[in-house]
Parts: structure tokens; C-alpha cells; sequence
């Protein structure tokens, strides 16, 4: 790897807030740079996947910028690790109740609405206090009062216990975190998150 290949790649496919991912790298001191074509991503050690707004949106934006075969090759084949945060994580499952859709598929898992019965605000907006549910390199550094921000309407719930990497409560206990092998989750923004999120990003760097 040349010095100034980027050790992470931020997909830029139309859908994200790109900027304020780079910018919390460049305060950690991590080479991560803003990709937007194939062999900038295929030059990249790891990704962040990065979405907001709706999923049908987000899958179809991913899927005309020619930037899925890319995704697909170095989550699936190259096996190199993947973060996808807040919408990208939902795009990591089958599918979301929100759009038609399917989704990457790389995590047995999908995202469902708040439910409406419980009296909740939605989105779920704001900070919130967390917990690592499976051990994760990421969770490692977790404290009793660990919290990140959240901004979500839908929650990911996983097929099996051991995906789920973080829980969070809001009316039910979600995942808000999940991984599978070289792909993690993050349904919060690490980017907003101050000193949590610092840490978060600094132990995806560190993989």
C-alpha cells in the first residue's frame, strides 16, 4: 500500500454525511478519504458505508452508481472490513419494512418500524446509553455509560443472538449494533457522538 492510498474508504453514493465521517477521522489522525469510483474503493484496506433518508432510495442510489459490484466484492470476497452507520447498517440486512427493496444481504437480519402502539417519538433522536451484547473488537473499550446519537425511525433485529453486538433501549430493546464476520453496523452516528464516537471509529481503524 502507497502512503497515499486511503487505509478507509467513505462511499460516496449520493446518500450520507460524508464529510463529518472524515472529519472525525482526520481529528483521530486515520488516513480516510471520500471514494466514489470502483477502483477507489478496490484501493481501500476497509469501508464505511454511510446512508440517510429512505432505503428504497439509498439500495437504488447504490445500485446506479455502479458502486455495489465494488461493495460486494470486498465485503464478500476480499473480506475486508465493512461499517455501514445509521441507514448503511440497515442496508447491510435483507430488507427494511420502510421500502420494497432488498437489501445487501450481507447480515441475517432486518429493519422494522418503531411500533406505533408503545406512545414513542419517532424518530428516535438524541443521545442514548448502550450496551455490547456479543464481544466485538469494537466494543472493547465500552464503559457503564457509553452513549452515542441516535436519528432512526427503524431499528435492525437480528436472526441469531450472537450478530448482535451493541443493544440500545427506546420503548423495546434493539440491535444497534451488529456484525458478522468482516461486517459491523452502527444504527448511531459515531461522527456525532463526540469522545464515543472517536473511540468507535478509532477501534474500526484499528481492526
Amino acid at each position: 500500500m502507497t502512503e497515499n492510498k486511503p487505509i478507509i474508504g467513505i462511499v460516496d453514493y449520493g446518500v450520507g454525511n460524508l464529510g463529518s465521517v472524515r472529519n472525525m477521522y482526520r481529528r483521530i489522525g486515520i488516513h480516510a478519504e471520500i471514494v466514489d469510483t470502483p477502483a477507489a474503493m478496490r484501493g481501500c484496506a476497509k469501508l464505511i458505508l454511510p446512508g440517510v433518508g429512505s432505503f428504497d432510495r439509498a439500495m437504488e442510489r447504490l445500485e446506479t452508481s455502479g458502486l455495489r459490484e465494488p461493495l460486494d466484492e470486498m465485503a464478500l470476497h476480499r473480506k475486508a472490513p465493512v461499517l455501514g452507520i445509521c441507514l448503511g447498517m440497515q442496508m447491510l440486512t435483507r430488507g427494511s419494512e420502510e421500502g420494497e427493496r432488498p437489501g445487501l444481504g450481507y447480515i441475517a437480519a432486518e429493519a422494522r418500524r418503531f411500533p406505533r402502539n408503545l406512545g414513542l417519538k419517532v424518530p428516535h433522536m438524541g443521545w442514548n446509553l448502550v450496551r455490547a451484547s456479543t464481544p466485538s473488537p469494537l466494543t472493547a473499550g465500552f464503559e457503564d455509560e457509553t452513549r452515542f446519537y441516535f436519528v432512526h425511525s427503524y431499528f435492525v433485529t437480528v436472526d441469531r443472538p450472537e450478530v448482535s453486538m451493541i443493544k440500545c433501549t427506546y420503548g423495546i430493546e434493539f440491535d444497534a449494533g451488529i456484525a458478522s464476520g468482516n461486517v459491523y453496523g452502527a444504527q448511531f452516528h459515531p461522527e456525532k457522538s463526540h469522545r464515543f464516537g472517536r473511540e468507535f471509529f478509532a477501534a474500526f481503524g484499528a481492526l
